[in-house]
């Protein structure tokens, strides 16, 4: 699974902080030409960059397009086109629901249809919070389903998991959502009998729930995808020998690390919120913290040029605090490309900012999209960063004689 041999990895050594800027890559804007990080004004960045190593990731193999799941697996050292599952599960594990073997999870959306039922809105204008868990509350109480059982999770704004326990389930299950709006939802199909029961049950719910939300000025639908079970997954204290910890805000991404084996912190409400989290996570003798920013990703689907800039500004603005926590190495990248020019997830690479007391800098090249692409590291493979990471961190052997 991971780029390096196991035997060759030390159990002690530096720290390492992995911070991904959600959707970070992005194309340059129609109008004047630059993206949202060569737009940005990031002096904190560009100070670090001086005194860094840069290039790019590749996350999946050329021209294909990852999801976050995907995305961050391949930044932790794994091939995800070997590690197939949908996103349920990550929405699952980061809600704190273990998911059992044989229970299927899926992603679920609040959205709107128009009287025709087409979908109008996918996200339902991104309620708060306390309306999620107030329809997640409604729909428990009111829609059952044939011979299962389904349990809501509710998340951030529109988000919530939803979960199936019953016996006979299989997750080869489509997505319902359209993607777009202007459409109706895909109906359920399963690619095999366990799957056309959990298909059957994924109608019968949402049938119902429709129903239910049908006055409701907030959202009157969902959406649900990323239908998944829950695979064998090697953990970093077996790969790579790190007291992991992830400092994540949104569920899902605290799942996917849960996935890896790290250990869920407190990530608090905001970026300095994840600042004081970094510096009691080192207090602490975490080897290996992740932290997960979101906002850059956002503005990305909601093509906000602007927005997205921002998002980037606002790292900056903590960067200092993160540095002052005490990582011996510091890497900065994206679990993929979200260009608000597209409001979707792109193939491109993303930029890769690597510091560590074991660099060799190349002097004039910025953090940026174009400027990356004429770093030293070059463009790497997803699963080629852990074992870099682990070389700043003095923590390979040699290979060989």
């Amino acid at each position: 699974m991971m780029s390096c041999p196991e035997h060759l990895v030390r159990s002690e050594g530096g720290r390492i902080g992995l911070f991904v800027l959600d959707g970070l890559g992005g194309l340059p804007h129609p109008d004047h030409g630059t993206t949202e990080l060569e737009a940005a004004q990031t002096p904190h960045l560009d100070e670090l960059a001086a005194n860094s190593s840069l290039g790019r990731i590749q996350l999946l193999p050329p021209g294909l397009t990852p999801g976050s799941g995907p995305g961050h697996l391949s930044l932790f050292g794994h091939d995800p086109m070997q590690l197939e599952f949908g996103r349920g599960l990550l929405e699952a594990l980061g809600s704190g629901y273990p998911l059992a073997p044989g229970e299927i999870a899926a992603r679920g959306n609040f959205c709107t249809l128009d009287d025709a039922g087409l979908v109008t809105d996918r996200r339902a204008g991104r309620p708060a919070d306390a309306e999620c868990q107030r329809l997640c509350q409604m729909l428990s109480g009111q829609v059952t389903v044939d011979g299962a059982q389904v349990q809501l999770l509710p998340g951030k704004e529109h988000r919530f998991t939803w979960v199936l326990t019953g016996d006979g389930l299989g997750a080869g299950v489509n997505d319902n959502d359209p993607q777009v709006t202007g459409r109706a939802p895909v109906a359920f199909t399963g690619r095999d009998d366990a799957s056309e029961r959990t298909a059957t049950l994924a109608s019968q719910w949402l049938q119902q729930a429709t129903g239910v939300l049908k006055d409701e000025s907030v959202a009157n639908s969902a959406l649900l995808r990323g239908f998944s079970t829950r695979p064998e997954v090697a953990t970093f204290e077996q790969l790579y020998r790190l007291k992991s910890g992830a400092i994540a805000i949104y569920p899902m991404y605290r799942g996917v690390a849960q996935l890896v084996g790290m250990e869920s912190l407190d990530a608090g409400n905001s970026l300095a919120d994840q600042a004081a989290a970094v510096t009691a996570a080192v207090d602490n003798g975490f080897d290996f913290i992740f932290v997960h920013h979101k906002d850059t990703d956002t503005a990305g689907h909601s093509g906000d040029f602007d927005a997205k800039v921002a998002a980037i500004e606002a790292f900056d603005a903590v960067l200092p605090s993160f540095l002052a926590a005490g990582l011996d190495v510091i890497a900065i990248t994206g679990d993929h490309a979200t260009p608000t020019s597209m409001k979707e997830h792109s193939w491109h690479p993303v930029p890769l900012l690597v510091h560590s007391e074991r660099v060799l800098p190349v002097a004039g090249v910025p953090f940026h999209d174009r400027g990356c692409l004429y770093g030293d590291i070059g463009t790497i493979r997803g699963p080629e960063l852990m074992p870099l990471l682990l070389a700043h961190a003095d923590r390979l052997d040699k290979y060989g004689a």
